[in-house]
């Protein structure tokens, strides 16, 4: 029989905006407290140290809170007469008294409950004024459900006789989400109106479709969040493959906020239908998500009872299992939204009189479908299930590899290139009917002793010739060592890329470009694919700021800065200027950092050098050009407000030429001190 449950996710926008939320306060580096708050953070540690520290002097020996010490002590004292017992404050025990639970607490208590920069939440006020916390749900003493978010418990405090046992308070985190209600707004025509909305904007009146001024005007201090229904989506959708690898094959996603997920022959094997759907419920709550399942025959009647039904499991879930061949009774008392109907024909219906599936499962279906049209009628008889629903699931794409084992090891060069060229034929046609291109390959060769002999070859651009990959794990070869000898060879794409059709020219003798991507990954399996890179130019003066790193294949097509549509700037048919003056030589080659220059004889303000040592060796100058003054960038760092930079091309006797420059404008001390750099060469 087949089996379908609804997984409902209520606050899914909502909460995903809080888990980032939290990503992003975890990631962040701690702000450095000052100076003097440090001084009183030790000034009270140690006052708090002296307070309640031990008074027993520090070096070892006994002391009266070690474990191994009260044991042995225990022994002792309890075979002593009870006159005779020293007293706890002996012991270094004390009793303190807690506060009375029937007196109004005061503000100062109150505020030492509450974290530092954070107000008393509204909610729990009254209960702490009766001097407890909120009463515990499910006979459970916690914190109520909220999105797995779960406080510490707070130990009992003792006051002689009597024992009050401390109920669950906020924790710092739920303070927050209890204080500032959160809704999620999206635009509708010339409306802002309400996506989503937590529970407790909900709680104040505050529902989804609702205009976001109305909200405001009911709640100044809501925080409103721009909605990302694509991100979302995604989000959902990565669960759904999730589910599909962890719970069932076949999982599918129904809207924007549910999953449904065939349990046919799948239930069986997470211990039935009962302990899957808690186990669901719980695993999403850990991870900050509440969610709601309903397991029925049909999905129609699963995604209307994990909607509409409102009933609580017994162990205290939001679960509903509809025993099998009784949904229709389940779906009787729903409403007719559940069947995720039109609304103008739910409105239509509710003119009628028609509230409840049962009232609209006992009328004919021939003047309905008339009255309504057929989606209507098909969707009672798909919740019923005299009518199928297909699923349109999600599929796990599947890594591909191609593997090929071996009656006897293999152990010579000739041998793995062989089988090689007999792989990777098929690993292009499994590419090929993926409609991929591969950018990394693995080859993976299991030795006779267990240890792997694993190669990787990157592809600068997704690629599926088999030559071309041939060639490439041929010329890494000489690193796999057979040892003993190879029992198997296996080819892994670690990444791949869509690859459709190129474009080709429609003129037959037009020069083709010259594809560099052979050549760029014949280079790169030699030296390395981090030693090679393309320059990308980079608007600025400062020469090392210039020059950028790229992709060494495909270089973004450089785009104008935006303008609006009532710009001026959009009457210009002009390309924008290049970031690289050509009628300012640069050199070829620029040295990473630059370097410094000794005996630098040159006269101030703007002559070139006459001669300078550079790496120990004393070079004279014949021909010089410049200066050429570059200033700092002071939008970037202050400290570069009156830095200048006077930049020099000159030649020695031998014919080589050098860009250096000196720092200060030889004028004035704030520019530079006059020491001298060598920052480039020419070719």
């Amino acid at each position: 029989m087949k089996r379908v449950a609804a997984l409902f996710l209520p606050d899914w926008p909502i909460e995903r905006l809080r888990q980032a939320e939290r990503t992003r306060v975890q990631a962040a580096p701690p702000p450095d407290p000052a100076p003097g708050t440090q001084l009183e953070a030790l000034r009270d540690a140690a006052t708090a140290e002296q307070k309640h520290g031990c008074s027993v002097p520090r070096g070892g020996g006994w002391r009266p809170g070690a474990r191994w010490a009260r044991e042995e002590r225990a022994r002792e004292i309890a075979a002593l007469p009870a006159h005779q017992r020293p007293s706890k404050r002996e012991l270094g025990r004390r009793e303190e008294a807690a506060g009375n639970p029937f007196r109004p607490m005061q503000s100062d208590e109150v505020r030492s409950q509450v974290p530092a920069g954070e107000p008393p939440a509204r909610k729990y006020l009254p209960e702490l004024a009766r001097g407890g916390g909120p009463r515990p749900q499910g006979g459970v003493e916690g914190p109520p459900h909220s999105g797995g978010d779960r406080s510490p418990p707070i130990p009992r405090l003792r006051r002689g006789p009597s024992t009050i046992a401390a109920r669950w308070s906020p924790s710092p985190s739920k303070l927050g989400e209890e204080l500032v209600p959160r809704v999620i707004s999206i635009r509708e025509g010339n409306r802002i109106v309400i996506a989503a909305a937590c529970p407790a904007a909900r709680a104040l009146g505050i529902h989804p479709g609702m205009a976001v001024t109305q909200a405001r005007a009911l709640l100044p201090e809501l925080a409103i969040h721009p909605a990302d229904p694509a991100g979302d989506l995604a989000a959902l959708h990565r669960l759904a493959l999730m589910a599909a690898r962890r719970w069932a094959p076949t999982v599918a996603v129904e809207g924007a906020d549910t999953l449904l997920i065939d349990l046919s022959g799948a239930a069986h094997l997470h211990g039935g239908e009962e302990r899957m759907a808690l186990r669901i419920v719980r695993l999403l709550a850990r991870r900050g998500y509440s969610a709601r399942v309903a397991i029925a025959d049909t999905p129609g009647a699963a995604w209307a009872l994990a909607h509409f039904f409102f009933g609580r499991h017994p162990r205290g879930d939001d679960v509903f299992i509809c025993p099998p061949g009784q949904h229709a009774d389940a779906l009787a008392a729903l409403p007719i939204p559940a069947l995720r109907a039109d609304p103008v024909a739910v409105e239509l219906l509710h003119r009628l009189g028609i509230d409840r599936i049962g009232q609209l499962a006992a009328m004919p279906r021939g003047p309905l479908s008339r009255r309504f049209g057929g989606a209507l009628v098909s969707r009672l008889e798909q919740a019923l299930g005299t009518l199928a629903e297909p699923l349109d699931p999600v599929m796990p794409r599947e890594a591909i590899a191609v593997q090929r084992r071996f009656a006897e090891p293999v152990a010579t060069a000739e041998g793995i290139a062989h089988w090689i060229g007999a792989l990777v034929p098929e690993l292009c046609a499994a590419l090929e009917a993926a409609g991929l291109g591969a950018r990394a390959v693995e080859l993976v060769a299991d030795r006779v002793d267990g240890v792997p002999q694993t190669l990787r070859i990157g592809l600068a651009r997704a690629s599926r010739d088999c030559l071309h990959l041939i060639r490439l794990i041929a010329r890494r070869i000489e690193d796999v060592e057979p040892g003993y000898g190879i029992d198997a060879i296996a080819l892994h794409v670690r990444r791949a890329e869509p690859l459709s059709a190129r474009p080709f020219d429609e003129r037959l003798d037009e020069e083709a470009k010259p594809d560099l991507a052979p050549l760029a990954d014949t280079l790169a399996t030699r030296i390395g694919p981090r030693r090679l890179w393309r320059n990308r130019p980079v608007e600025s003066d400062v020469p090392e700021r210039s020059v950028g790193r790229d992709g060494i294949l495909d270089p973004p097509e450089r785009v104008g800065a935006h303008v609006k549509r009532d710009d001026v700037r959009q009457l210009l048919r002009t390309a924008p200027p290049d970031p690289w003056r050509p009628d300012w030589p640069r050199p070829a080659r620029l040295l990473a950092r630059p370097e410094r220059l000794d005996h630098v004889l040159a006269e101030l303000p703007d002559q070139p050098p006459r001669r300078f040592t550079w790496r120990g060796r004393t070079i004279r100058v014949v021909r010089a050009d410049g200066p050429e003054r570059i200033t700092g960038e002071w939008w970037r760092r202050a400290a570069e407000t009156h830095a200048v930079r006077d930049y020099f091309r000159v030649e020695d006797e031998g014919g080589h030429r050098y860009w250096l420059f000196r720092r200060g404008d030889g004028e004035r001390g704030a520019t530079g001190d006059l020491s001298w750099y060598l920052h480039g060469l020419f070719g």
